[in-house]
């Protein structure tokens, strides 16, 4: 791959009065700090000799971005609150001598790393360091990529969504202020922080997040037949209408746990973590800038039979997923959403006790299905060609899925990472590539 050679390194910072300290939600304070990668590509629609004046419009619309998501140009303190916005955002130029192109059709997912601000996924306790960075890289054809690192500890992927929405918004001269600026600090009033975060609820929260092991990332694509052939074989009287999620979850958590038992020899328990996105359940729902963590994981445990080589029912797993967020909705939710830290906190002692007997498997699932519309952010040069998160590096992190969609014929991406030595067998698993293409770039061709 081409060199990355950087051109020039700036803050950007909001022009507004110092305000008040942002409060971190009690959902804020258990993510551990670490930060979260997007790249997204988009196709030649000017000369190179343009590349300054695009950056120059990135960074202005960014700055007027910031004056109403302030808190991300902020630092966090003692993990309560967040102040001093006058810090700003890290804003990096640089560039690669080739097309674009070439290098989506040669790079390894890995090697995308090159193209962030900063180091992605990793645990980054440092309390200096800022929410979000940003990097612009030019190529040759006068393509971009605009890569993002920002911290899990105020954004999810909603307000990732929601932040990108409205700088596209300002770069294209349109509106992307906030409607209701109250409800911007929404996370805090309904989960107000804890003065002090139990040090096995932090502990617990860290060893779920990371786990020293190589792992590999991949991306595989499953077609609109496959899905619909997926959901027709997890069907059951108790799972009438299997979604697309479920279908997909099911099958991957499945294989993932063949892979690692072919790989270790053993077969071990496992338990499976579905994050569910909470503005849109609570009465009235919450936009997407209200800024923070409005998450909730879903714990699914799963313990094979004494027998090795017992095969793992997908059907069953897929009942096991719904049923789980059956109970989470009937009766969890509601005394998830009373904010109340006893009903957290009992939570994490119960998950503890889940995930501490024996080395059992951790395997996170998130989803951009939906309601996410990266693929449609257009900062003045038409949406994205391609867009998603770069492979893990880092050697501590965990198993993680997340979906999002192609943009094209109803297929889904699936970016998996995995242990190294299980990455390797799910890539040689006839019945998963049945389903899945391994190659996401077949499924579309770049014009350039």
């Amino acid at each position: 791959m081409e060199e990355v050679h950087i051109i020039s390194t700036q803050t950007v910072k909001p022009s507004l009065k110092e305000l008040e300290p942002f409060k971190l939600s009690l959902l804020d304070q258990l993510i551990p700090p670490s930060y979260t990668p997007v790249i997204f590509f988009y196709t030649q629609t000017h000369s190179s000799s343009d590349a300054a004046q695009i950056s120059a419009q990135l960074k202005t619309s960014l700055s007027e971005t910031l004056n109403h998501f302030y808190p991300i140009s902020g630092r966090a303190r003692d993990n309560l609150f967040i102040d001093s916005y006058y810090e700003g955002v890290p804003y990096i130029e640089a560039r690669v001598k080739c097309y674009l192109s070439d290098y989506l059709q040669h790079v390894e997912i890995e090697e995308m790393n090159q193209l962030l601000p900063g180091e992605a996924f990793g645990y980054h306790p440092d309390p200096t360091a800022p929410l979000l960075a940003v990097r612009v890289t030019t190529f040759s054809c006068g393509g971009i990529a605009l890569a993002l690192c920002s911290s899990h500890k105020i954004f999810d992927a909603t307000t990732a969504y929601a932040f990108l929405k409205s700088w596209s918004d300002f770069s294209r001269g349109s509106k992307g202020e906030i409607p209701r600026p109250d409800l911007l600090t929404a996370s805090s009033q309904l989960f107000p922080p804890a003065q002090r975060i139990p040090p096995n609820a932090s502990s617990l929260m860290k060893r779920l997040w990371f786990n020293e092991a190589k792992r590999r990332t991949r991306i595989f694509v499953f077609d609109e037949k496959s899905i619909n052939s997926l959901k027709v074989i997890v069907k059951s009287k108790n799972l009438e209408h299997p979604t697309r999620f479920l279908a997909l979850t099911s099958f991957i958590w499945k294989h993932a746990m063949l892979a690692s038992r072919s790989a270790s020899g053993i077969s071990k328990p496992s338990v499976c973590f579905n994050s569910v996105n909470m503005r849109r359940r609570l009465e009235p729902q919450l936009p997407d800038y209200s800024i923070g963590n409005m998450f909730w994981d879903i714990a699914v445990p799963y313990t094979s039979a004494d027998d090795d080589d017992s095969p793992i029912e997908l059907r069953n797993l897929a009942y096991l997923l719904k049923e789980a967020m059956d109970t989470f909705y009937n009766h969890d939710w509601d005394l998830l959403r009373s904010g109340t830290k006893e009903y957290v906190f009992e939570s994490l002692n119960a998950l503890e006790k889940l995930v501490s007997g024996g080395d059992v498997q951790i395997f996170f699932f998130s989803s951009w299905l939906n309601f996410m519309g990266f693929h449609e952010l257009d900062f003045g040069w038409g949406v994205p060609y391609w867009h998603g998160v770069p492979g893990v590096v880092c050697p501590a992190f965990s198993n993680l899925t997340f979906f999002k969609e192609t943009g094209q014929n109803k297929s889904v991406e699936a970016w998996i990472t995995l242990e190294e030595a299980t990455m390797a067998k799910l890539e040689r698993d006839p019945e998963f590539l049945a389903f899945a293409s391994s190659n996401p770039h077949s499924q579309y061709k770049i014009k350039i």
